[in-house]
């Protein structure tokens, strides 16, 4: 069930994805439903849901972006959505896998390289990793972590200048994107698109941000700080 549905649901994204990365990504998805029994990776375990709200939505990203040859960070990837299955949909981009929790990350670094999937994985906080790899990416992408107006300064210190933040946000979209005018202009984005698509019969987005401008540097400021008094 979960082939046919990924294949229908590629069509109707208007992807095209050669078997084997299909396969894939089919493997990697029962390896976390596996994984699932004994840590706490997702709710979501039944096929057809595995592969809508797993799978195609990650796969979403791919109508908002050309990944080909392109750097991005998944910033809080978790069980690995949205990265790992972009990675798999274009192994020629570069993709970095970050999240804060050990043995999540050290579950991906043991279970990538068993289905060929490359990708680099990082045990960090997102406010301290950029530390390191400030303005370094392509793309900033992120999923179920945050509301928009904290997500944005954690994910928009990464993307070089020309680059796009890519979040992805469920029904609350565009009331989340209304409370972020001042965060947007503050970090050196400017909001392009909003693409809506319906998975599983409610509205998901992926809210693209060019950035046109350095971030200044006392952004992204401590978590605590960030959740306390978002831009």
């Amino acid at each position: 069930m979960m082939e046919t549905t990924l294949k229908e649901g590629l069509i109707s994204l208007g992807l095209s994805l050669p078997q084997e990365r299909q396969e894939t990504l089919c493997a990697f998805a029962r390896a976390m439903v596996r994984q699932n029994e004994v840590m706490n990776l997702t709710a979501i375990t039944e096929d057809t849901q595995v592969a809508r709200l797993h799978l195609l939505d990650s796969l979403t990203v791919l109508c908002c972006a050309d990944l080909a040859g392109k750097t991005l960070i998944d910033v809080g990837c978790g069980a690995g959505f949205p990265g790992v299955p972009l990675s798999i949909a274009c192994p020629d981009a570069k993709i970095t896998l970050l999240d804060s929790l050990g043995k999540r990350v050290k579950w991906l670094e043991q279970t990538l390289p068993q289905l060929g999937i490359q990708a680099e994985c990082v045990t960090a906080r997102a406010e301290e990793a950029v530390q390191t790899r400030r303005e370094s990416y392509d793309f900033a992408t992120s999923r179920a972590v945050a509301r928009l107006n904290i997500l944005l300064e954690l994910t928009a210190p990464y993307v070089k200048v020309g680059g796009a933040v890519l979040a992805m946000k469920g029904a609350a979209a565009r009331e989340e994107l209304a409370e972020c005018a001042g965060a947007i202009k503050k970090l050196g984005l400017k909001l392009e698109e909003v693409r809506e698509f319906p998975v599983d019969g409610t509205a998901h987005a992926v809210i693209v941000l060019r950035k046109i401008a350095p971030t200044p540097k006392q952004y992204p400021r401590r978590y605590a700080k960030i959740k306390q008094s978002p831009l």
